[in-house]
């Protein structure tokens, strides 16, 4: 679904949000050592809250749907959703906790993420949602909600004839319900190896597109692979960057393609879109505060 010249697109995000906390390390510790940090940061992240960060930064009207508890967290949790732009009136406030990650990252930027889902948990399609939905370019989803909060979201997107984007991360065997709902597969290599059993990327492409029409496979340093049914796969390679923090560069990806292909572009320009965007973000400490805006993704792509 494009949009009309000039007019931002707007997408829908049904998904997670939390709090991370990222402890940075030399090197990850075995089990049973300890070692010393070089740092810490606390910033609000969750795959679905990125997702949308990522959209709106990239040029989206975003809505978000999900669910903060009533503590700290939370309320700074739907402030960040504010600062961004992000119309959060679909973000519901549960009694408890709010959504966690725990994330190591080594000095060569990888991570080891621990999420504890808190008040996502509780998330899924409420009243009022179809509205938020409605009309959207697109429907975004991930798996840090309970399977059935996903399932009812990817009906909701098809019912309203809203293109429906799955991140199947973290990941896990996903219902053929969902599948006949989902419009966009969007996982990475290991990802897609867990769900094909394959790891060689044009392999798991094929598997996966017996599944769903199209499928956007991001393979990390090796760049993304693009394929629908009936045509042949399209490879954009990465951007070379000195990579800081790895954190949600998936996310950034994912939004930012789903902005571009919302305003028309073909397959191969909206991946180097979100190639550009992820490159920005993964030289940058944070989840969803390593985001370019798409004034920077833009002359990246110029420069």
């Amino acid at each position: 679904m494009s949009t009309e010249a000039n007019a931002a697109p707007r997408l829908a995000v049904l998904g997670s949000v939390n709090m991370d906390l990222v402890a940075y390390v030399d090197e990850v510790p075995d089990g049973g050592e300890t070692v010393t940090g070089t740092g810490f940061r606390q910033v609000p992240g969750g795959k679905g809250a990125n997702q949308a960060v990522a959209a709106a930064r990239a040029g989206a009207d975003v809505a978000f749907l999900g669910a903060v508890g009533d503590d700290a967290f939370g309320t700074e949790l739907r402030a960040n959703l504010a600062r961004s732009g992000i119309d959060a009136t679909g973000l519901r406030t549960v009694p408890g906790v709010s959504g966690i990650a725990h994330i190591v990252v080594d000095g060569r930027g990888g991570n080891r993420i621990i999420v504890v889902p808190g008040a996502n948990g509780e998330a899924g399609v409420a009243d009022g949602d179809e509205a938020l939905v409605s009309g959207a370019a697109a429907l975004l989803l991930q798996l840090e909600l309970p399977m059935a909060a996903v399932v009812a979201g990817a009906r909701l997107g098809r019912g309203l004839g809203v293109p429906v984007y799955l991140t199947p991360a973290p990941a896990r065997e996903l219902p053929e319900e969902l599948l006949r709902n989902v419009d966009v597969l969007v996982p990475n290599q290991h990802e897609a190896a867990a769900i094909t059993g394959h790891t060689e990327p044009r392999a798991a492409l094929a598997a996966l597109l017996e599944r769903v029409p199209e499928v956007l496979l991001t393979l990390g340093e090796d760049g993304s692979l693009h394929g629908r049914r009936g045509e042949e796969p399209v490879h954009v390679p990465a951007r070379r960057v000195e990579a800081v923090d790895t954190t949600a560069a998936g996310d950034t990806f994912c939004g930012s393609f789903a902005v571009a292909r919302a305003e028309g572009r073909t397959p191969r320009a909206a991946m180097e879109f979100a190639a550009a965007a992820a490159a920005i973000s993964v030289g940058r400490h944070g989840a969803s505060s390593s985001m370019a805006s798409r004034d920077e993704v833009e002359a990246l792509l110029r420069g």
